[in-house]
């Protein structure tokens, strides 16, 4: 069956950086078109970026463009987002996600 599940979160400290992965299993990873989201607390989850499965072709909601990075290791089925320059508004549960499946996320909090 098909198997997310994300790592790497924990506490940051504003203006730093967080690397978050995602394992993925039971499907072609490697033809998959990936996703991250994040759900702050008292917030709807939000679509933060997309990566097509060749990692060429990547897109990025405004509000973490240029901070953020998506990748991928299709050897290691394998999703990341590189997190920079955080703020305290990037807290929040960070899901990986393919078509309407969805890992259990992972807790990122930005705090001093």
């Amino acid at each position: 069956q098909v198997q997310l599940v994300e790592s790497g979160g924990g506490l940051v400290q504003p203006g730093g950086s967080l690397r978050l992965s995602c394992a993925a299993s039971g499907f072609a990873f490697s033809g998959a078109f990936m996703r991250w989201a994040r759900q702050a607390p008292g917030k709807e989850l939000e679509w933060l970026s997309g990566i097509w499965g060749s990692g060429v072709v990547k897109t990025y909601a405004d509000s973490v463009k240029d901070r953020f990075i998506i990748s991928r290791d299709n050897t290691k089925d394998t999703l990341y987002l590189q997190l920079n320059d955080v703020r305290s508004e990037d807290t929040g549960v960070y899901y990986c996600s393919w078509g309407a499946s969805r890992g259990q996320g992972t807790q990122v909090t930005v705090s001093a």
